[in-house]
């Protein structure tokens, strides 16, 4: 039986972790987020853990390879799963490259790169909406939320493209109510 391997992306505020919660629920997948990742390998001080937490104290980015290690990582700890959902992975073309091929080699690819989609405008007031009740600093400041948005735009949303060329891209419109939307994304992956 093969995998649901799903990627959830969008920019920030696009509602990634409120649709996240239902896809788990809707379709048994096991959420991969590599910020839980690495938290989680940091905690047990794991050899990736502790190769990571070294990189990141330097005020660099976690290489391509330790993240794609936390993620064998975890999808061999739950093998019998119906799917995973991967979310803020891969955020670069090396990172999708390298995903695909772990899963290739498992015969597991990715079967959907769902990007929910929201203009700009929305994405911010929805932000500082956000800020108001959840006390997240960067969500706050309508400068920053801005700047967000923007790289988002420039760097991770390239991605688009890898996955099209693929046939795995589908646009989903994320704006509307959470259950409008949430069909949406039931009806995209058929």
């Amino acid at each position: 039986m093969s995998k649901l391997n799903i990627v959830l992306f969008g920019p920030p505020g696009a509602g990634k972790g409120t649709q996240s919660e239902f896809l788990i629920k809707q379709y048994d997948l096991v959420h991969l987020s590599t910020g839980d990742l690495l938290r989680a390998e940091i905690k047990a001080e794991t050899e990736l853990g502790l190769a990571a937490r070294e990189l990141m104290d330097q005020g660099e980015l976690v290489a391509d390879h330790i993240v794609i290690g936390m993620i064998r990582n975890k999808m061999e700890a739950f093998n019998d799963a119906a799917g995973f959902i991967f979310d803020g992975f891969p955020r670069t073309e090396a990172q999708a490259k390298a995903l695909d091929a772990m899963l290739n080699a498992k015969s597991e690819p990715i079967v959907a790169m769902l990007s929910l989609e929201v203009p700009d405008e929305e994405l911010v007031k929805r932000l500082l909406e956000r800020g108001k009740s959840s006390g997240r600093v960067d969500d706050q400041d309508e400068v920053t939320a801005r700047k967000r948005i923007s790289v988002y735009a420039k760097e991770t949303a390239p991605l688009k493209e890898y996955y099209k060329a693929q046939g795995k891209y589908k646009a989903i419109d994320g704006v509307g109510s959470i259950a409008d939307i949430t069909g949406r994304l039931t009806k995209a992956l058929g």
